[in-house]
């Protein structure tokens, strides 16, 4: 008999050069969220995937939340990063954008929920639990020692929201930076724009630390290597275009680190990236072949 698989733990981690009131929580694999100790609170970004996985993060910073509210920030709606929100329910406010509201209750969300679940029990306990407190493009957090600006930072979902912590020139980035490459909303040019926009937006604070959800990194040069990324996409396929036809070769950033199965998750973010750069030039009815 085969043994089912081993249910993701969630695991403490330092990150290397960042000052220590700023650490992750991660499932390998899967997502890293961050836990942000301040004089007056104790911030969690994002719940992780179940109930399950949230109430280990829970047990995983009781001595910085001991004496101190929580809050909880959601990055945005997607599962891996807020379906823990049950957990926390009625113990925490949960911030996040106004957007994730509709994004959590919507007939998108139930069919994901309906298709893990049919996939995997673990997700059995999760119920699609929406923000308490919303905003629409900003919303700062007095912690005394430590502010946390919430900036909407559309692109990757429509309701994406990174964190800035201007006395530690830190940026969370949630989805919108990502090593390789962030996944588009959709694979058009108004995701597109507002990715990048959104990428040039966090640059400009000139970070020391930018960390992602998924890469593991805390290198700030990450908001350049993405911008790069979908530069070259739009100006290859500028190139093609101006030489009389639609075929361009889009380069793929270097995966060779990465599991089988996240190479493929990357492969399908580029030729949407791929897929965006051309309607970007030509309109929708024009895309490179994949």
């Amino acid at each position: 008999m085969t043994a089912p698989p081993a249910r993701p733990r969630v695991h403490r981690r330092a990150l290397p050069g960042v000052d220590p009131r700023i650490f992750a929580l991660r499932v390998p694999d899967e997502v890293d969220a961050f836990v942000v100790r301040t004089e007056r609170f104790v911030a969690l970004i994002d719940t992780l995937a179940t109930p399950e996985l949230c109430e280990q993060a829970l047990d995983l910073i009781a001595d910085e939340a001991a004496g101190r509210p929580l809050l909880v920030v959601n990055t945005h709606a997607d599962w891996d990063h807020v379906w823990g929100n049950a957990a926390v329910e009625g113990r925490a406010p949960v911030i996040g954008h106004r957007s994730a509201t509709a994004r959590a209750g919507s007939a998108e969300a139930l069919g994901t929920l309906r298709d893990k679940r049919a996939a995997d029990d673990r997700f059995a306990r999760v119920r699609l639990v929406a923000p308490t407190v919303t905003f629409d493009t900003s919303l700062t957090l007095d912690g005394g020692d430590l502010t946390l600006e919430l900036l909407h930072t559309p692109g990757h979902t429509p309701d994406h929201v990174a964190v800035w912590i201007p006395e530690l020139r830190v940026c969370l980035a949630g989805d919108a930076a990502e090593d390789p490459l962030p996944e588009l909303w959709e694979g058009d040019a108004s995701s597109l724009a507002r990715l990048t926009a959104s990428l040039d937006q966090l640059r400009a604070l000139a970070p020391d630390h930018v960390l992602p959800s998924h890469g593991g990194t805390t290198d700030p040069a990450l908001l350049d290597r993405n911008l790069r990324y979908f530069a070259s996409l739009t100006g290859r396929y500028a190139d093609a275009v101006r030489a009389g036809g639609p075929e361009f070769e889009a380069v793929f950033p270097d995966t060779a680190e990465l599991s089988d199965r996240a190479r493929a998750f990357y492969r399908a973010c580029h030729h949407k990236a791929v897929r965006a750069a051309a309607s970007l030039l030509t309109g929708p009815a024009e895309q490179p072949p994949r």
